[in-house]
């Protein structure tokens, strides 16, 4: 029997996580918490904001799983890490902002760190037992978000609804706008060089807007190996909690007879500067990551309480960079 704890309950994630957990007798749900919604009920231990390493010390569990949104979930990610818990990591903030504590900190404690993100999810299964100096180089992808294709005068106007508007993915609002930015991608850019150790000249960001495969690995000999599926994060939720067991899930598998379209774009950069300047946050190290993740959130959430228009989200990033100079 597992012992969960579930972290960011009442989000997407959270809900999704309930659902997989209730499918497995092996998995039992013993803690539960949110940042401001009720959880009462949904498991023996629940707590609603305040400090989250608190239920985790009442709880013991055996995994933490981490949706909690922005640089909030980082004290429970390196409480799991410390202690050797099995860490299903969907908070990517945290290694954004303080890769190398976290890192430290699980090389202290021993235990594993599971990455829940579709892509880095994808990642982490085609790397799994690979050697190191075979692997070339690591694609992640993105749909583009609701705005791909759109020129930055058609996105003056841009309103909250129409960014939360996600053509593939079922996701929050503060994720659902970063993924509408690019800002999303940048974040997994970052965590990425954190979890695979990879040069950030190693770590390509491409567009797949229908979603279907989530990450590629190149090899030195040229050949490329691909995780794909349909855009459900029921997929790599599960994978982490009954890891490494690789149980069932409702999710169909593939159909390949069904005209699955697979094309390939570069990210608009120009229009869509965020992606940018996430790798030249990282390429400068220190403390601009950090400054990076935490002026974004700043911005998407003036975006979203209508205090900044949509563009000025990366234009508040930038300012906020040049400061840090």
């Amino acid at each position: 029997m597992k012992r969960i704890a579930l972290l960011g309950a009442t989000g997407s994630i959270g809900r999704q996580a309930v659902e997989i957990i209730e499918r497995h007798p092996e998995l039992e749900l013993v803690a539960a918490a949110s940042g401001s919604q009720p959880v009462d009920g949904l498991a023996p231990q629940t707590q609603v904001g305040g400090d989250l390493t608190e239920l985790l010390e009442r709880a013991e569990p055996d995994v933490v799983l981490n949706a909690v949104v922005g640089f909030a979930g980082l004290p429970a990610t390196l409480w799991a890490l410390e202690r050797g818990v099995t860490l299903a990591l969907a908070n990517k903030e945290s290694l954004v902002a303080a890769g190398d504590l976290a890192l430290a900190a699980q090389r202290r404690g021993g235990g594993p760190l599971l990455p829940v993100d579709s892509e880095h999810s994808a990642a982490f299964q085609c790397l799994e037992g690979r050697n190191p100096e075979q692997v070339d180089s690591l694609v992640l992808t993105g749909s583009g978000g609701p705005f791909r294709g759109r020129s930055r005068e058609e996105l003056e106007a841009v309103t909250p609804e129409e960014a939360l508007a996600h053509p593939t993915w079922q996701m929050g609002p503060k994720i659902t706008v970063d993924s509408a930015t690019l800002a999303n991608k940048g974040l997994e850019l970052l965590e990425a060089h954190f979890l695979f150790d990879l040069a950030y000249d190693r770590i390509e960001v491409v567009l797949q807007p229908t979603s279907i495969v989530h990450a590629l690995v190149r090899f030195r000999d040229g050949a490329s190996l691909a995780h794909l599926g349909y855009p459900d994060m029921r997929v790599p939720i599960s994978f982490a909690l009954t890891y490494p067991e690789r149980s069932a899930t409702p999710v169909a598998p593939l159909d390949f007879t069904s005209g699955l379209v697979l094309e390939f774009e570069p990210p608009d950069l120009e229009t869509f500067p965020l992606l940018a300047l996430a790798r030249r946050a990282g390429e400068e190290g220190g403390t601009y990551p950090c400054a990076f993740n935490a002026a974004n959130e700043v911005a998407v959430a003036a975006f979203l309480g209508g205090r900044l228009p949509f563009l000025g989200i990366a234009a508040t990033v930038e300012e906020d960079r040049k400061s840090v100079v």
